[in-house]
């Protein structure tokens, strides 16, 4: 038995009404996925399927959280998952990925969409995830901050002259650059 069997949906069996499979992706999920990005999370997938002339519609909505680690101060945050997407899928003589449209073997007759549920909520998570201001773990702030706030002329590791504000959301007016490389502001401007 597959540990994703699970999520296999049948398709050969199908008549033209629309069927509706609702899935609970929880920690026994995401550790069976095993991959880094999300390793935690109860999101409830609703997937209906409907036979169209030679494909079948795939519906996929996804809501609910995942647990991911902040960027900022790497403690683990809550992120809410909101996700509606279509899959077209065909049968075919082999498995193939072409354009918009999965071909699975009509030998089979059905599809496994456990990694499609997967992807879709890695898609669903934002470039930067962090929490919202003045919720970050304060100590991780103090320390980052310590190292991203430099003074130019300064060498050595003196930090003591540093205000810290732990509402702060490091914006890159606050962030100093190493006098080396503001020659090399000046080529993008020139062209």
């Amino acid at each position: 038995m597959s540990k994703f069997e699970l999520y296999n949906i049948v398709l050969k069996d199908l008549d033209t009404e629309t069927r509706t499979f609702e899935f609970d992706l929880d920690e026994v999920y995401f550790k069976k996925i095993d991959s880094p990005e999300v390793q935690k999370g109860d999101v409830k997938a609703k997937v209906s399927v409907q036979k169209k002339l030679s494909t079948f519609e795939l519906q996929f909505t996804l809501e609910g959280s995942v647990i991911i680690p902040c960027d900022r101060c790497l403690d683990d945050m809550v992120q809410p998952i909101h996700y509606k997407e279509k899959l077209q899928v065909k049968f075919g003589d082999k498995f193939a990925e072409e354009d918009e449209i999965v071909i699975i073997p009509e030998s089979d007759g059905a599809i496994n969409i456990a990694w499609f549920l997967y992807e879709f909520i890695v898609l669903n998570i934002p470039i930067k995830h962090v929490h919202p201001t003045g919720e970050c773990n304060k100590t991780m702030v103090t320390k980052l901050k310590r190292h991203i706030t430099r003074q130019k002329d300064d060498d050595d590791d003196d930090t003591s002259s540093i205000e810290i504000d732990d509402d702060d959301d490091f914006s890159t007016d606050e962030i100093q650059t190493d006098p080396r490389w503001d020659g090399l502001q000046n080529i993008t401007e020139n062209n």
